[in-house]
């Protein structure tokens, strides 16, 4: 009997060995697993193929073998390369070609994913086709001359005259002298509407209604005469509004507001026998700049006491005996008479100024806040602002010392061009209904009419030579 853990085991507790079952296959074990839906259904179309829910890359299309070596090779320390011999250079330059076959990247795919086929296919063509046929928006070209120029002898070379409308129907009225000329655009045919007494004249202020039907001239005598252009007749005349001439004009639906140089700003309702229904005052000297805003709940007044108001439908009172309304904004940063005021199209709070001779600044005012946005020096005297109606574009008019017009960007004001036809200042600026043509008169005694807010899309025919007239054979008004 053996002794105790001498590490026998007994023969009737030994276990019989019995030999293992041969090892499954992989994929027979694999069918056991759990069920693996396809990634694609079958298609009846034996030539579509399917590539799954994203592209795996073929490894055959990688060298490993180099990739591994490229990894585990031991880093040298830079040699230097001008201890080494031309022969050495070529030799490490020819064992790089042949046996590395110049490789830099551990990494590459060779093949290329297969395109993708069916619906998502046709998208990706949709997408990328109309991406690619977006016509690119083309430079605009800015003209360096006026488009057509017309003689305009015995203008009155005044800063502080408004002589110069074009009104909806796209009909430009201007005066000269004591004459009110009107000149339509459509067929270029001109008349002249009415011939003022000396006693009365000169024509100080002309102003288009919002209809386009009449037109509201001042007068140097402080009267004021409406015509009616369609059957060229004057309607009436207003009496005592002013105690001197008046040099500015406003139309808001049939409210007609008139400036004077006695410093008084008054609301006109030309439907009324007594029509004059608000009087603001609030200028020290001549009124010489009215404009009211899109939405006609404010006025805006410029004058040569060097200040801009800015007066409030909502403020006025309808009692004259007070004698006296509120303006809401009084802005005086301004060192000249201003004359040019420009509300914006498309920011119904935002107001151009400029300023004469000592000044030379346009200025931005926010009419709800009061601040002032921002200021430019132009280097010369402002006497006009139009705003261009399709871009973001203020188009000045300089009299001293310029003499010409400046295209500004804003917000940037960054001037895009100079257009220096006239010879002497430019008294005025009107634009037609369509915002694309701007017309000039000057001191040198002629209207210029520029395309400088058209674009190439909208070119069109705006001056038809339509011999219907009798000045339709002149080049000039007079």
């Amino acid at each position: 009997m053996e002794a105790p853990g001498s590490g026998s085991v007994p023969t009737a507790k030994r276990r019989r060995l019995v030999p293992r079952p041969p090892p499954v296959p992989l994929e027979v074990a694999g069918a056991r697993g759990p069920y693996m839906p396809p990634l694609c259904i079958k298609s009846k179309n034996p030539s579509l193929k399917c590539y799954g829910d994203r592209f795996i890359p073929d490894r055959s299309a990688m060298d490993m073998d180099m990739a591994y070596f490229l990894l585990t090779e031991p880093k040298k320390e830079k040699e230097n390369t001008d201890m080494l011999s031309p022969a050495e250079e070529a030799y490490k330059r020819l064992l790089a070609e042949k046996l590395l076959n110049n490789r830099s990247r551990i990494l590459a795919f060779r093949n290329k994913p297969p395109e993708p086929e069916g619906i998502v296919q046709q998208l990706l063509y949709e997408t990328l086709t109309s991406s690619q046929t977006k016509p690119a928006r083309k430079c605009r070209h800015i003209p360096q001359s006026s488009e057509r120029t017309l003689d305009a002898p015995g203008i009155v070379d005044d800063f502080y005259l408004n002589i110069l409308d074009w009104g909806c129907k796209n009909v430009m009225s201007i005066a000269l002298g004591n004459t009110l000329y009107l000149w339509n655009s459509a067929d270029g045919s001109i008349m002249d509407l009415v011939t003022i007494d000396e006693d009365d004249g000169p024509i100080t202020s002309v102003s288009w209604s919002c209809d386009g039907q009449r037109i509201a001239v001042g007068l140097n005598s402080s009267d004021i005469q409406l015509w009616d252009t369609s059957s060229n007749r004057m309607l009436r005349t207003l009496h005592g509004v002013h105690q001197s001439r008046v040099g500015s004009l406003a139309w808001n639906k049939n409210i007609l507001t008139t400036g004077g140089m006695d410093g008084n700003i008054v609301n006109n309702d030309v439907r009324m026998r007594s029509h004059v229904v608000h009087i603001y005052r609030g200028h020290e000297d001549e009124v010489c700049g009215l404009r009211w805003s899109g939405s006609g709940q404010q006025l805006a007044s410029g004058g040569n006491d060097n200040r801009v108001h800015i007066w409030d439908v909502s403020m006025a009172s309808s009692n004259l005996s007070l004698g006296h309304n509120r303006w809401l904004h009084r802005f005086g940063d301004h060192l000249a008479a201003v004359k040019a005021l420009a509300w914006c199209p498309f920011q119904s709070n935002l107001l151009a100024s400029g300023g004469g001779g000592d000044d030379r600044c346009i200025r931005f005012w926010n009419t709800h806040t009061g601040l002032c946005l921002n200021s430019v020096d132009t280097g010369s005297q402002v006497c006009g602002l139009l705003w261009n109606k399709n871009e973001k574009e203020l188009l000045s008019a300089h009299g001293y010392v310029q003499n010409s017009l400046a295209l500004w960007k804003y917000p940037s004001m960054v001037k895009l061009a100079e257009l220096e036809d006239h010879t002497a200042r430019v008294l005025c600026l009107a634009q037609s209904p369509d915002g694309f043509t701007v017309a000039s008169v000057a001191a040198d005694e002629t209207l210029r009419l520029w395309k400088i807010f058209e674009t190439s899309e909208d070119a069109k025919p705006v001056f038809k030579t339509v011999n219907t007239g009798m000045f339709n054979s002149f080049s000039h008004i007079r």
